[in-house]
């Protein structure tokens, strides 16, 4: 039996990246918010992570397929202070329905604060406050003890000044777990979708993208090991190289195999010698090449997280600097009604 599931897993994921290669487009995206994790617990992992297991209601926004029967009754809080005095905050509920399926409903905002408003002459004519809003309703199944399925729909609402716009998206999951291995291995397929209403004549695509995850620890060794691999609908992320910020230096744009190799892949680990807290240490090397300017934070790119459960409550933290001028901070909260319905 596990021999079968083994195989349907990669046939999926055989068939959901012939599906992402076939689907892929060039130019640039909007919505880029959807790649922000609502998690403290996925934050301090790098910022991306779909095979992480776990009874947190927060890793549901990675994949949709961690979303389990496991979770029923818990509700979870965000908020994140991030780069350029933006502030992001939402709730997620779920609940289980049936013996192999459950379901969650969340509301995330994304602030981006006061700025300034100009016409096109530079003229400043007030200031106004950008936001996206995302509504979304999750649900997954089990379709054997060791494979589980989901899907996300996200209804997308964003205003910017007098500009307003209407998108809706789709996340596909998939995920297969091994228990006695403690094995995970995912595929994702997120943010299908496109634009309802415009901003105005102007078509902006959603940020599609194919994902693939595995995580894992080794017998005793309190440590699981996990590797993102996102943006694989496109091999080529090059980026410029600033230098030491000096006059003689030049920019350079840089395009190797290994920039591209390493700025596809998330790196993580988090300490699991008990299941009432967690420690958590990422590497997101696109995040700390995008950051490539002579102040970048020695941090750049490195995350931190931590996380506590005292019997249905739960807290967790992470932290990132990466620029030397901005810290980026998020806080999560989960509780548990199960104790207080039964």
């Amino acid at each position: 039996m596990k021999l079968i599931n083994r195989h349907i897993f990669m046939l999926l994921a055989l068939i959901v990246l012939a599906i992402g290669n076939i689907a892929a487009q060039n130019g640039s995206t909007a919505y880029n918010f959807l790649d922000i994790t609502t998690s403290a617990r996925i934050y301090g992992m790098g910022g991306m992570n779909i095979s992480l297991v776990d009874d947190d209601i927060s890793v549901v926004d990675q994949n949709p397929a961690l979303l389990g029967s496991e979770m029923n009754n818990m509700v979870g809080l965000n908020y994140m202070r991030y780069l350029g005095g933006s502030n992001f905050a939402g709730i997620r509920y779920a609940h289980s329905a049936g013996t192999h399926g459950a379901w969650a409903a969340s509301v995330q905002y994304f602030g981006y604060g006061s700025m300034k408003e100009a016409l096109e002459d530079g003229t400043i004519v007030g200031t106004f406050s950008p936001q996206d809003i995302s509504f979304s309703g999750t649900y997954s199944h089990d379709f054997t003890d060791m494979l589980r399925g989901g899907i996300a729909l996200k209804f997308l609402y964003s205003a910017y000044a007098e500009y307003n716009a209407f998108a809706l998206a789709t996340d596909l999951g998939i995920n297969y777990y091994d228990p006695d291995k403690d094995l995970s291995l995912s595929v994702v397929l997120a943010n299908l979708g496109g634009q309802v209403k415009r901003f105005n004549e102007t078509y902006n695509r959603l940020p599609f993208d194919v994902r693939i995850g595995w995580s894992q620890s080794f017998g005793s060794f309190p440590v699981r090991f996990s590797i993102t691999a996102w943006n694989l609908t496109r091999w080529r992320l090059p980026y410029m190289e600033a230098g030491d910020g000096s006059s003689a230096s030049t920019p350079q744009l840089k395009d190797t195999f290994a920039s591209n190799f390493f700025r596809h892949l998330v790196f993580s680990a988090d300490l699991i010698t008990s299941p009432n807290y967690y420690v958590s240490l990422g590497y997101n090397y696109k995040t700390r090449t995008d950051m490539n300017t002579y102040s970048r934070s020695i941090l750049s790119g490195f995350t931190i997280g931590g996380g506590l459960k005292v019997k249905n409550f739960g807290v967790g933290v992470a932290l990132a600097q990466p620029h030397a001028g901005g810290t980026t901070f998020m806080f999560n909260l989960s509780y548990n009604f199960n104790d207080l319905i039964h």
